[in-house]
């Protein structure tokens, strides 16, 4: 097993964090220790300016993440809480996903599980293995996957959604992008090459227009339809005055690449 420092590892190169659940021999599972590394992780990337895109991952080739680790001790276990003070780390895990407003990426390089369905539904975009697996097992075991639902309400259409938590199956890349789970789906050796092209488009973007744009989603996504026309009417114009707008009308205008500056 990898030192507690390195359970999740955090690397910054060429405007673009990964983080990457380092327990391959534990199947990447989670436990209070990873989701505190992770959430940290997250708001590193987002403090920093050099950052751009944020990817996560799993350690090997055969999990991106398991779920919640069945083996932890009650003190360190996803399913134990104080009823007194009952702020799960997993939920404020996804609290920190929900803060984090540069876009994120999940590379799922194996088998997506449980609360590793979670991780997957937290990120903006999902690319996955073809050999990759997934699924919400909990019902076998006398439970249901209750933290990871209102990620996957906004990401499955319903009756699918139903059939997956109901039966506990497991499914395949091919049905995960069915269901609406996954952007895309490529060869186990063409994984890298899918997200670094993602990766590669994003860089060029505007900082600004992404992280603006993913506050405003995030808000109209639980705003009447009326409440949403006035929010939009009022966020687009406060758009045009960033200094990345200013830019890129001038590039426009140039016929020149935009230097985006995330100002």
């Amino acid at each position: 097993m990898p030192p507690a420092s390195d359970l999740v590892l955090d690397v910054v190169r060429d405007h673009v964090q990964t983080i990457t659940l380092n327990r391959e021999e534990k199947r990447n599972a989670l436990n209070d220790e990873v989701a505190g590394r992770i959430s940290e992780a997250l708001e590193r990337g987002q403090a920093d300016p050099e950052v751009r895109v944020i990817v996560l991952t799993g350690a090997g080739d055969k999990a991106f993440c398991a779920g919640g680790d069945l083996a932890a001790n009650s003190s360190d276990s996803p399913f134990e809480v104080d009823p007194a003070h009952p702020e799960n780390p997993i939920i404020g895990l996804f609290k920190t996903f929900e803060k984090t407003t540069k876009p994120t990426i999940a590379r799922v390089n194996g088998h997506a599980l449980a609360g590793g369905m979670g991780l997957m539904c937290a990120c903006d975009i999902a690319i996955a293995a073809d050999h990759a697996t997934f699924g919400v097992p909990e019902s076998g075991i006398g439970l249901f996957p209750m933290m990871i639902l209102p990620y996957m309400l906004r990401a499955m259409p319903r009756r699918r959604l139903l059939e997956w938590c109901i039966t506990g199956a497991r499914w395949s890349a091919t049905q995960a992008l069915e269901a609406e789970l996954l952007n895309r789906v490529v060869a186990k050796d063409e994984l890298d090459a899918a997200v670094d092209q993602l990766v590669g488009t994003i860089v060029t973007r505007s900082p600004s227009a992404i992280r603006l744009g993913k506050m405003g989603f995030h808000a109209l996504e639980d705003m009447t339809l009326a409440q949403a026309f006035e929010y939009a009417q009022l966020a687009l114009p406060n758009m045009a005055r960033t200094g990345d707008a200013t830019e890129g009308f001038r590039a426009f205008r140039e016929k020149r690449s935009p230097d985006f500056r995330g100002n």
